[in-house]
């Protein structure tokens, strides 16, 4: 068996109404200034969280500016931002992109390092505030992952930049803040944390230790996910889709992702499609491709999907695969690039540039070439 490494929060808060919890935790740590990286329909829904931390004590800061998947230069200016009224905590609240944004700010609030540097595996060297994260919908794990990605909008690409100096302190996962999140974001969010948790199970750095947090988020967000998108006042829908989307988040550390997210990339950098549709779009045609390398682990997510075993595991595998596509229609989200205004002559171009996400394609069960790319973009054209 090979050595796998779980990295987690020192301490990670779950269920309805644990958000309270977190004005008593910064309090307890001696925490004063806060500086909360938002959106703003996150921080005008989670107005009265907001006005609990203020109400104890804290000088508060609220920077609501990032309400799309955040580029470098945004990044930076919300960085400033933070540098200027120096906290001694970075409190990230929203969706994956805040969080994402609020984790880079924590790190690089010291000056040591510029965000340009630290791209790629391990060359964070530090954090030195506290680091909280607060999400607000259910899918990117992001307040659980060593990962934070920004688009570089001279390159058009999204780079990654992985280390265990982003993992929070402390996270609060309360479902009841994800109550307000409209029908297409609950569906891209949600469809997003399944990639991670099939990813992670179906993944050639697959370990025992993760598959445990993978094969269960799969079976929480196949039950819930389209009851959470058509009903977004079912609380226990949301906290089942809330659960398997921490699950997910847990297999980002020591497994990440593979294929599905390698060949999404370009579709975010370039084309600004939101990550959770583009995961949505490739990953029934990644899947088709991948089945032959791993059956029995791809018979393994359609049980856990809800199919039933029958004959092999290439037949109970094929079964979850149209499962897979009718739990994605059933959540209203987009089924083909067309649908999403890609040109079709852009896909050779496409191709070119998920070849390049090599730290994420090594983990994929099947070796994917350029060609193949090409090809798994064709199909779900």
């Amino acid at each position: 068996m090979n050595t796998v490494l779980l990295q987690q929060p020192k301490r990670l808060f779950f269920g309805p109404g644990c958000a309270a919890r977190a004005a008593d935790e910064f309090s307890t740590a001696g925490l004063r200034r806060l500086f909360v990286v938002s959106s703003p329909s996150a921080a005008r829904h989670s107005a009265g969280l907001l006005e609990a931390w203020r109400s104890s004590g804290s000088a508060l800061e609220i920077n609501t500016s990032v309400s799309r998947e955040p580029e470098i230069a945004l990044f930076e200016s919300v960085l400033a931002d933070a540098r200027q009224f120096a906290p001694d905590a970075v409190i990230g609240l929203g969706g994956g992109s805040p969080l994402d944004v609020a984790k880079l700010v924590a790190a690089l609030l010291d000056g040591r390092q510029a965000i340009r540097d630290v791209f790629g595996i391990g060359n964070l060297r530090g954090r030195a505030v506290y680091l909280a994260c607060v999400p607000t919908t259910a899918g990117t794990g992001s307040e659980v992952s060593p990962n934070a990605v920004l688009i570089d909008e001279g390159e058009r690409v999204k780079k990654g930049v992985i280390s265990p100096h982003l993992v929070p302190d402390s996270a609060f996962l309360d479902p009841m803040l994800t109550l307000s999140v409209p029908p297409g974001v609950t569906a891209a969010v949600g469809l997003d944390a399944l990639v991670h948790c099939m990813e992670g199970y179906a993944n050639k750095s697959a370990h025992p230790a993760a598959d445990v947090f993978a094969l269960e988020g799969i079976r929480r967000i196949g039950r819930s996910i389209s009851v959470a998108v058509a009903h977004g006042d079912d609380l226990a829908a949301r906290t089942e889709v809330m659960l398997g989307a921490l699950y997910g988040g847990l297999c980002l550390g020591p497994v990440n992702t593979a294929g599905v997210h390698a060949l999404s990339a370009p579709l975010g950098g370039e084309y600004r499609i939101a990550h959770g549709v583009a995961n949505s779009l490739l990953v029934p045609h990644v899947f088709r491709f991948n089945l032959p390398a791993m059956p029995d682990r791809y018979a393994d997510i359609a049980v856990a999907l809800g199919v039933a075993p029958s004959g092999s595991s290439e037949t109970t595998a094929a079964a979850g695969l149209e499962r897979l596509i009718e739990l994605s229609r059933a959540c209203g989200v987009p089924q083909r690039l067309r649908d999403v205004s890609i040109p079709e002559s852009d896909l050779p171009r496409l191709a070119r540039e998920a070849f390049k996400v090599q730290r994420l394609l090594k983990n994929n069960p099947r070796k994917i070439t350029e060609a193949d790319a090409l090809a798994i973009y064709r199909a779900a054209y």
